[in-house]
């Protein structure tokens, strides 16, 4: 989908797409309560899409948002080459970033990956112009910050998308340096002979059972600023796909496991969208990619492991791989940058999604500043968090036998245990944030503006967060 700003008087289209609030009891010809109901009707030779806003009294940023994303349904649905927009009216809302929020959804909403499919039905062509009195370069800048996130979300959701035969942690590497050779971000990758040779133990032994070895991706943005600080690091899981290795997924677990990588390449997202931005804040992504197969060189229960940062895990769970993954790429962001604050985001757990369903995601920290600019970010942009405890009495549940500790624990407490097991890894002077995504990365159906499949959740959060350091 393109966005263009249209000066009113130059605009030639027949289609207008005009959000309205919902009648509290129905009317002929206007759309129903329900937030993207629409109801299409002519006049003077034009056509108004009328798409409902819901109840005045419950009329948000979300709102425009979930209005943008059934505009662009119907739009594709009704194969409709252009419509048009008028800027004017969404002042008169009351609702702050209304028209950023409507544009995000139009973006996202129209998101498909069809790339596999013998017959692309892909809906990319449809042009929505915005109609503005006089051209101006400030609804162009406000939509090209959002173009520039919704590419970086939706690129997020494609990499996702692509199936274990064409993403492994080898062409994952290799992707991201040609994306970050393309927008010119700093890239290093390291293999499997690098990456024992540092003593990267673990994110080796979660792929030992694959043809395809473990990576280590590095993606540095060095910022704009003229005293650019300290970076934010961003770490991500990328499991390309997970069997659950020896502790072995049934035929309903192991579907869907290619979206295991949703942590790693939400953080390849933020940071072409940080590049193309020209964030003030200097960026660098940590991937640790792998996949978690079956063979004779699997790592097994009972094993012990040599962490990159000395200390030894046994492992209870091959099933709990992310963690072991992650916890070799923390140390590396640690040893090789002083960082203003660690973020990592990882498909860690299904205690998550018990605890929180697919609505929030689970954070836990040790700052709670942090915690604080995060939720309030994932509050702005509707990508929201929730905040799980860190006590060190959970520590217990996972207190080793013969190593420093184990990889996983009982039911008990299960998404805290992943937090508490890479808590381990953090130095107590650094701010960290574990992001636990496992319930928001899919959709198992459509939403307003999340096509079933990867959300890209993360991408608009950690964007809105580091602009936030800027403001």
């Amino acid at each position: 989908m393109e966005l263009r700003v249209v000066q009113k008087s130059r605009w030639a289209g027949d289609l207008f797409i005009v959000p309205v609030l919902a009648a509290k009891t129905p009317e002929p010809g206007k759309p129903g309560k329900e937030i993207g109901d629409a109801v299409l009707v002519g006049k003077d030779g034009r056509r108004s899409l009328l798409i409902s806003l819901g109840l005045e009294d419950k009329l948000k940023a979300e709102s425009f948002r979930k209005v943008g994303g059934a505009a662009a349904r119907w739009l594709s649905k009704n194969q409709v080459s252009a419509a048009g927009v008028d800027v004017g009216e969404f002042s008169s809302y009351g609702i702050d970033n209304s028209l950023q929020a409507f544009s995000e959804g139009l973006l996202l909403g129209s998101f498909r990956f069809v790339r596999h499919k013998s017959e692309n039905a892909d809906s990319s062509d449809t042009r929505v112009e915005f109609l503005v009195e006089d051209t101006t370069s400030e609804v162009e800048d406000r939509l090209h910050r959002v173009e520039t996130a919704a590419r970086a979300v939706n690129l997020a959701r494609e990499w996702a998308h692509e199936p274990p035969n064409v993403i492994n942690p080898i062409t994952l590497a290799e992707r991201a340096s040609e994306l970050a050779n393309r927008i010119g971000l700093g890239c290093r990758i390291y293999d499997e002979k690098q990456l024992e040779e540092m003593g990267a133990e673990a994110i080796l032994a979660v792929g030992k059972g694959s043809r395809t070895p473990s990576r280590l991706i590095v993606l540095e943005y060095p910022g704009k600023g003229e005293e650019p600080g300290s970076p934010v690091l961003l770490v991500g899981k990328a499991i390309t796909f997970d069997t659950g290795g020896y502790t072995i997924k049934d035929k309903a677990g192991m579907t869907g496991m290619k979206y295991d990588k949703c942590g790693g390449v939400t953080v390849v997202g933020i940071l072409q969208a940080a590049a193309e931005l020209g964030l003030r804040t200097p960026v660098v992504g940590i991937i640790g990619a792998a996949e978690n197969m079956i063979s004779a060189e699997s790592y097994r229960p009972d094993d012990i492991i040599k962490t990159l940062s000395g200390k030894t895990i046994e492992i209870v769970s091959a099933d709990a791989e992310g963690r072991v993954v992650l916890c070799d790429a923390l140390t590396y962001a640690q040893q090789h940058y002083q960082p203003r604050a660690i973020i990592d985001l990882a498909t860690l757990t299904g205690g998550v999604v018990v605890a929180l369903g697919k609505i929030r995601a689970g954070i836990m920290s040790n700052n709670q500043e942090l915690v604080t600019q995060l939720v309030e970010s994932g509050e702005r942009v509707h990508e929201r968090i929730w905040q799980l405890p860190l006590d060190e009495e959970y520590f217990d549940l996972i207190k080793g036998d013969d190593s420093d500790f184990k990889n996983s624990g009982a039911r008990d407490a299960h998404a805290i245990i992943g937090g508490i097991f890479l808590k381990q890894f953090i130095s107590e002077q650094v701010p960290w944030a574990h992001i636990d995504i496992a319930g928001v990365a899919t959709t198992e159906k459509d939403q307003p503006y999340n096509p079933k499949g990867a959300t890209g959740f993360g991408v608009r959060l950690i964007l809105d967060y580091l602009e936030s350091l800027e403001r």
